[in-house]
């Protein structure tokens, strides 16, 4: 089963949802359905064997905002 990650463009939550078939994801915190899927950083596939990315050059545990003081520094709310 896909586990894909949303951003709720309603209230500004960022969740993740298993979809089936033909089913459309919902908000936990709203019920909205206006969502914006995510690139989720476990979804990467390749066809060949690559070493492991650094911890300076990994993406942050939170996704994409790339704050300055480092994983976890920023005041998302997730």
């Amino acid at each position: 089963m896909p586990i894909f990650e949303y951003l709720c463009k309603g209230c500004g939550k960022r969740f993740e949802a298993i979809v089936m078939g033909s089913n459309q994801a919902e908000c936990p915190s709203c019920h909205g359905k206006k969502l914006e899927q995510q690139l989720s950083v476990f979804a990467v596939a390749g066809g060949k064997t690559q070493s492991a990315p650094s911890f300076d050059s990994a993406p942050s545990p939170c996704g994409s905002c790339g704050h300055p003081g480092g994983p976890g520094s920023c005041s998302f709310e997730n």
